[in-house]
């Protein structure tokens, strides 16, 4: 999946481009079904994951299956870690 990562609305200064793209292929990264209730229509998704350098991230983005707009990234809180540390084990 290709990243879109114009006009992101913020800081790629503390996410790297190559972080958001090893969350998307993350293959133990836990994504959430999409909120179709947004006044726009759009349907954004969400996503826990883990980088190479083990960096624990959220992220919420957009797709149209083919190119993902990442509209938020930041550090887990600690309850996100624990939750996907947790399913992290049981798959493992």
């Amino acid at each position: 999946m290709d990243l879109d990562l114009i006009d992101t609305p913020f800081d790629l200064h503390h996410v790297k481009p190559g972080e958001l793209e090893e969350i998307l292929e993350d293959p133990f990264a836990i994504r959430f079904l999409p909120d179709n209730d947004r006044a726009d229509g759009a349907s954004r998704y969400y996503a826990l994951g883990r980088t190479v350098a083990d960096r624990h991230i959220f992220i919420a983005f957009t797709t149209d299956g083919k190119v993902a707009r990442i509209v938020a990234a930041r550090e887990m809180s600690e309850a996100e870690r624990r939750f996907y540390d947790r399913s992290y084990n049981e798959i493992r």
